[in-house]
């Protein structure tokens, strides 16, 4: 199938990859030119402008938030230049009044708009065993599902309403954030009682919370490896507030979203932005007086 993707970070460029390793005609777009020239030795090829990307009727984005998509989605032409009766795949972490508004947006021109989020690090996107969270029209996904198959190890429909989408991937980032956050503290308390971090998450994740969210980021608070970071912290503090927005929309109190919001940006002020937010173990540490591991 014939695809534009637009966005080649951390997480698109093993997207990109793995739809040309599924056989897909990809056409590649990124404002920096460096990720596009890999991806053009593995066989993309490579447009011009976001624009051209998007004209292949099929067009995947994996943006970094609201600013960059208003800014090559809507501002930069991107929805314009789809044809009509194409499908614009959107994989970036938005705003429930974003993906609102962009649901309008191609629903005006004609095309068919599918928030797809997903969840998993850079190693799960280069490796095809992300989820994929997808809301928007049926057929659509029906269309695009060969693709979802080549970056994903499952799709997780949602209904015909994109926001739905968009709204349980912030939820789900909101809960990573909180497993990140309880494990900091836990270890501080461990630690000022004599127990290393690494010793007590051995236990932890091995019985009460073996499961891969604790597990992936329990591994990392143990060895303190927080660069390169997989997930940034600035990323980290931004979901959290898409969650504290989200919840204020529809009058929904997020109170530990609110502690989440205040410890990571502790983080970006202590100038730690991008850092793993897994070093929110750090910021734990620092108020308990502890040396950082």
């Amino acid at each position: 199938m014939k695809t534009g993707f637009i966005g080649l970070g951390a997480m698109g460029r093993g997207m990109a990859a793995n739809l040309i390793g599924a056989g897909h005609e990809v056409v590649v777009w990124n404002r920096s030119p460096g990720p596009t020239q890999d991806l053009r030795e593995k066989g993309a090829l490579v447009a011009d402008s976001a624009a051209e990307a998007a004209r292949c009727g099929v067009v995947a984005s994996m943006l970094a938030d609201d600013a960059a998509v208003r800014e090559v989605l809507i501002d930069g032409g991107v929805i314009d230049a789809i044809p009509a009766g194409g499908i614009h795949i959107n994989h970036a972490t938005i705003s429930v009044a974003l993906a609102g508004e962009l649901g309008r947006l191609h629903s005006a021109r004609g095309v068919h708009y599918l928030a797809a989020p997903v969840f998993g690090r850079p190693d799960m996107a280069a490796a095809g065993a992300l989820n994929v969270v997808c809301a928007g029209d049926a057929s659509a996904l029906e269309r695009v599902q060969p693709l979802f198959d080549a970056i994903g190890q499952r799709t997780w429909p949602l209904g015909t309403d994109p926001v739905r989408a968009s709204v349980a991937k912030i939820a789900g980032n909101f809960m990573l954030a909180s497993a990140i956050e309880s494990m900091a503290e836990a270890c501080a308390l461990t630690r000022a009682h004599g127990v290393e971090a690494a010793d007590f998450l051995a236990i932890m994740t091995q019985t009460l919370f073996a499961a891969p969210a604790y597990q992936g980021y329990g591994k990392l608070i143990a060895a303190a490896r927080y660069e390169p970071a997989g997930f940034p912290a600035q990323l980290g503090f931004k979901d959290v507030g898409l969650a504290l927005e989200a919840g204020d929309d529809a009058r929904v109190p997020l109170p530990f979203a609110g502690v989440l919001r205040e410890a990571l940006l502790e983080a970006l002020a202590a100038g730690g932005g991008d850092r793993d937010w897994a070093s929110l173990a750090e910021i734990a540490a620092h108020r308990a007086h502890l040396d950082a591991r």
